[in-house]
């Protein structure tokens, strides 16, 4: 069965208001229990680029599995991917098999504007953590006035349930408030993966690139250029 979003609903202040009253900011919410998912796959990358034009890309690809599905384009080099095995095998749902449709995907490659010119473009792998990891980083920027390259780097959470994966430097004090209220608190070395993006300033007329810790990933300027007074790629991350 093919199924319209209604996102007119899910973006309303009414919808908004019901899911808020349903949070009790004392204890996490009961979930029932789903199957256990399965290990997410190192085979997504993301990359972020414009130019003085103003074209801006926000690009996720990914193979999905290992190697993807045994395919490579002849002569190419070129592996294609298995992201069909998203699919709902069985007839009859939102993410049902089916001719000409597109299986559902966590990547969340995304562009943000003001008044209409680019403002942010960013995004990230990781699998099914990578839409709270972009939105972390987007809430970081919009209303806790962090730099791009501060919000990519910024400790994450992420939570399917009562567990809540926790990155080193979630302070203490956090992982204690989170446990007092039924999580369990689990800490990981990285959740997602290695996050860029591009932060425009319009005023200035200037684009600034970021990438985090977790990858290997490194923005890049063409056509020369240097970095303003106290900009850094890594700063110290640690407990506050």
């Amino acid at each position: 069965a093919t199924v319209t979003a209604p996102l007119d609903w899910l973006l309303s202040p009414g919808y908004a208001a019901e899911r808020r009253e349903q949070i009790d900011m004392q204890r996490s919410t009961k979930q029932q229990a789903g199957q256990a998912p399965l290990p997410e796959s190192t085979n997504t990358t993301h990359v972020t680029a414009a130019d003085s034009e103003g074209n801006v890309v926000a690009m996720t690809q990914t193979i999905n599995a290992a190697f993807g599905s045994k395919v490579l384009v002849p002569g190419t080099g070129i592996l294609l991917n298995n992201t069909m095995a998203l699919f709902d095998p069985h007839p009859g749902q939102p993410n049902s098999v089916a001719g000409g449709r597109r299986m559902t995907s966590s990547m969340c490659p995304t562009i943000i504007t003001r008044a209409g010119h680019p403002y942010l473009a960013l995004g990230t792998p990781g699998g099914v953590r990578i839409f709270p990891s972009v939105l972390q980083a987007i809430i970081n920027v919009l209303d806790h006035g962090m730099t791009l390259q501060e919000a990519v780097e910024a400790p994450r959470v992420w939570t399917q349930g009562q567990e809540v994966e926790v990155e080193e430097a979630v302070p203490d004090a956090v992982r204690s408030a989170l446990g007092a209220r039924g999580h369990r608190v689990v800490e990981v070395k990285t959740v997602a993966g290695g996050m860029n993006g591009i932060h425009f300033d319009q005023d200035q007329g200037t684009m600034t690139g970021a990438a985090c810790w977790r990858a290997d990933g490194t923005p890049i300027a063409l056509a020369g250029g240097a970095a303003r007074p106290g900009i850094r790629f890594r700063p110290t991350v640690g407990k506050e």
